[in-house]
């Protein structure tokens, strides 16, 4: 009897290393602006902020080691206020398998300006879901469910609809914050912004776009190079719709950011009628790669 206690008990053991959390989050911090401050501390920061980012569980499923999400957090510190409170911006980045093939895809890239945070070293890191008592966790949590929300739309439509609702209630729960970043009146392009276009009924194309681009395109193009071709062209005219309904809009610059050289790269192996196609949407939707998306009509034809 106790050979088999000990026999069920290393089986139970066995199992539950065989499943993870939900992100692997590389947190890179850099200081380097701020003089005369203790090295020591941000390194403690950086080790802090992984433990928080990757041992906490964010959703209801079980993930096995090799379906975490790949994801990374650049921190650049650039200013130190007091002893523990600290200014700077936070680049998040987000990538994505493609099926049966190495390649990772972008999922996102973008930079947020207004990171504004308190860090005690040594002091554990505590996040609430209802209010925002830690702009330092709420920052972090609101990334972290805006990566899920992403990451499960590029596998379903709209399938990270309940992540981003998640982000959008640290977003409600902060409006009080004195930290920029949370309300819509200090900028078009923030935290308030980007979940609110993401879930907004009006601007639908960007996410059956993101479903379309990335499921029945890019996971198409190992096997059928020229059809997953055609959809990822397709679903680009998702994202002209949504330009000309709003051509300011923070998440068509988010959608560019992340996925201008990939287009370069997929176009310039194109048909020539498709790539002209694509071009025209390109440049009307995203001026400012114009000289980009020039390389997508000089390639050579196949």
């Amino acid at each position: 009897m106790k050979r088999y206690l000990i026999f069920l008990m290393v089986l139970i053991l066995s199992m539950n290393k065989s499943f993870a959390q939900e992100l692997r989050c590389n947190i890179s911090i850099s200081a380097q602006k701020i003089q005369g401050a203790n090295r020591t501390m941000f390194e403690t920061m950086q080790a802090d902020l992984y433990e928080f980012m990757n041992n906490r569980k964010w959703t209801d499923q079980k993930y096995q080691m090799d379906e975490r999400i790949e994801c990374n957090f650049f921190i650049n510190l650039d200013e130190q206020i007091s002893s523990d409170e600290f200014k700077g911006s936070i680049q998040i980045q987000l990538r994505r398998p493609v099926f049966n093939a190495s390649y990772e895809t972008v999922l996102l890239n973008l930079k947020d300006n207004d990171f504004h945070c308190k860090y005690i070293e040594y002091q554990t890191l505590e996040f609430n879901e209802t209010s925002n008592k830690d702009n330092l966790t709420n920052i972090l949590a609101f990334y972290a469910y805006i990566i899920l929300g992403m990451d499960y739309d590029s596998f379903s439509l709209e399938g990270g609809t309940e992540y981003f609702q998640k982000a959008q209630s640290i977003v409600n729960n902060s409006q009080n914050a004195r930290e920029k970043g949370w309300k819509a009146y200090e900028s078009e392009r923030n935290r308030y912004w980007l979940v609110e276009n993401i879930l907004n009924k009006s601007y639908a194309g960007f996410r059956s776009c993101i479903y379309q681009y990335h499921r029945q395109g890019l996971d198409l193009m190992a096997e059928k190079a020229p059809e997953g071709r055609g959809v990822i062209a397709e679903s680009l005219k998702s994202i002209q719709k949504v330009f000309r309904a709003r051509p300011s809009l923070y998440i068509l610059q988010v959608f560019f950011d992340a996925k201008s050289d990939e287009l370069v790269n997929i176009f310039s192996k194109s048909f020539p009628d498709e790539r002209n196609r694509v071009s025209v949407i390109l440049n009307e939707c995203d001026p400012s790669n114009g000289s980009k998306y020039e390389k997508i009509l000089k390639a050579d034809s196949f």
